[in-house]
């Protein structure tokens, strides 16, 4: 392939703009030292990437995937749960009383305000 044309590729890579960017892309994988997979026949890096889609040496699909991971800056991995996550109890019905074992401490009013006259104020110091 003496000359690559955009309609080489275009048949490879629907897009236009999509074919930019994934020659784009594995020229500078090419610059970076990845294994070219056509002959270079003198031709520069974005010149030797045209020529590879063009002629499906490398797939296109893999290469967005590899583009898409290259721009993320953080990398979800989905690993197992540590232990299985149990499951929620039914909800009680209102009839039958519920027995989930936590009981709460009732305080009136009165014991509230008593409490709070028992407090005792901070000293002043000179740093305020």
């Amino acid at each position: 392939m003496a000359r690559v044309t955009v309609e080489d590729c275009i048949d490879k890579v629907d897009n236009r703009f999509e074919l930019v960017l994934l020659a784009g892309h594995r020229a500078r994988m090419i610059s970076s030292g990845s294994q070219i997979t056509v002959d270079r026949d003198n031709d520069k890096n974005p010149v030797v990437a045209l020529r590879e889609i063009a002629q499906e040496s490398v797939n296109p699909d893999d290469l967005k995937e590899d583009l898409i991971h290259s721009l993320q800056r953080y990398v979800e991995v989905d690993e197992p749960e540590p232990e299985p996550v149990p499951m929620l109890a039914n909800e009680p019905t209102p009839d039958a009383p519920a027995d989930d074992g936590v009981t709460f401490d009732r305080m009136s009013e009165e014991d509230l305000l008593r409490g709070l006259e028992g407090l005792v104020p901070p000293d002043k110091s000179d740093d305020y």
